[in-house]
């Protein structure tokens, strides 16, 4: 992971973000008890606590250790516990056993917090002359504590999840009565296009190189898939229809017991899902959600198209403002008549490859990206989980075909 120097932030711009990002992450944790932090459902997932302290560790280890002489950490072992999977930085404990570190107490680790906030701001308040390199390496950190915002609160969902009082992350609050918006799809040329990040701003490393690629023409939908139009393939049969599926998908289907998206019940002759606001009716005409690439691509199969390719998603995006359902707007859940950006994760069908000319930076940092561009797929979007800050039409994210606990959903497209 990189960013660009084309146009880095200031140092005091840097501490700003810094300030901004470090109090949202704590502003997350703030309803929790101290069972709840403690929450990890699967090895997916981890908890509130570990997330807290991994992303203080990741400005420790990346920006203070080897930049301040006089820094000391509170506790060296604390390198140990929270590294996630940075080989090059030294050891780390096992992924699944986070929720087994019940020491150090939540306590200790706002203390950890707060000592390494006040090194880093009395770093970016000094005058120093590598001041341009620290502020480009506290954005970094600052994108990577949004990542793992949005995890905490999925990870969080999933844990609460197997709870069977069903407990409410946010105070439940209806969602206003909406007209279902009809399919309709926009075309698009095609041709020699573009895509990539360009070099100007903030960018992950996967991002670029800016390279040139080849589109068929192609149509894409104005909206993503919504619940209303799920419940059809589900009430048509859709997971029983071997066909529709990928051999992989449907020898998954078969092993999870897929028959709806992940926190779907039948209740009262009605679909119910469980959010971060606590079980509701399933909104008809809200984009669905959690459901996996093996099922995104046996219900555009099913609905007579196909999944985008990253590449189309970016040409046909790209130009339109980004605003949305985002995680600043503290709905957590998909809300009807959204655009491109927020509400949903989209799959495309495009693998997490590197592009052309893709390079890794060197040393730990190196490992963010590169090692994981094998077996997953990019989604394109942001989700009403992803901070606002992070969302550029270059950004890729991307996960495994099987996985579901993300805010994960579908847009459909055709060959033109």
């Amino acid at each position: 992971m990189t960013t660009s120097t084309a146009a880095a932030l200031a140092p005091n711009d840097a501490l700003a973000l810094f300030r901004s990002v470090r109090s949202r992450s704590e502003a997350l944790a703030a309803p929790l008890c101290p069972e709840d932090t403690m929450l990890q459902s699967m090895e997916d997932a981890s908890p509130a606590k570990w997330h807290l302290a991994h992303t203080t560790w990741f400005f420790e280890e990346f920006i203070l250790t080897p930049r301040d002489p006089g820094y000391r950490a509170p506790d060296a072992r604390f390198a140990f516990l929270f590294n996630s999977y940075y080989v090059q930085a030294g050891p780390r404990h096992a992924r699944d056993r986070r929720a087994l570190v019940s020491r150090p107490e939540g306590q200790a680790v706002a203390e950890y917090r707060a000592h390494v906030d006040d090194a880093l701001g009395r770093m970016l308040e000094t005058g120093r002359d590598d001041a341009e390199e620290i502020a480009a390496l506290v954005e970094l950190g600052c994108h990577h504590e949004m990542q793992h915002q949005e995890l905490l609160v999925t990870d969080l969902l999933h844990g609460f999840s197997f709870n069977p009082l069903l407990p409410a992350y946010r105070d439940p609050e209806p969602m206003a009565v909406t007209e279902e918006v009809p399919l309709s799809f926009t075309a698009h040329d095609g041709g020699l296009v573009e895509i990539g990040h360009d070099g100007d701003g903030f960018a992950y490393d996967c991002e670029g190189p800016r390279h040139r690629t080849w589109l068929d023409p192609f149509r894409i939908a104005d909206r993503p898939v919504t619940n209303r139009e799920w419940i059809a393939f589900i009430e048509d049969g859709g997971y029983e229809t071997a066909p529709l599926w990928l051999m992989d998908g449907w020898t998954c289907r078969a092993r999870e017991g897929w028959d709806a998206p992940l926190y779907w019940w039948r209740q009262d002759g009605a679909w119910w899902t469980y959010t971060l606001r606590g079980p509701q009716p399933v909104n008809l005409d809200a984009p669905v959600v959690h459901v996996s690439y093996y099922e995104a691509d046996a219900f555009a199969r099913w609905a007579g198209a196909r999944l985008p390719t990253e590449a189309e998603w970016e040409v046909a995006f790209r130009d339109r403002p980004i605003a949305g359902n985002f995680l600043d707007d503290g709905q957590l859940r998909p809300l009807p008549g959204g655009g491109p950006w927020g509400d949903v994760w989209e799959w495309t069908q495009s693998p997490f490859t590197p592009y052309p000319g893709f390079r890794p930076p060197e040393g730990a940092i190196g490992e963010y990206n590169g090692k994981f561009m094998v077996n997953q797929f990019v989604l394109r979007g942001g989700s009403c989980a992803t901070p606002a800050a992070q969302m550029r039409p270059t950004y890729r994210t991307f996960f495994y075909p099987h996985q579901r606990w993300q805010m994960l959903g579908l847009r459909l497209a055709q060959d033109g």
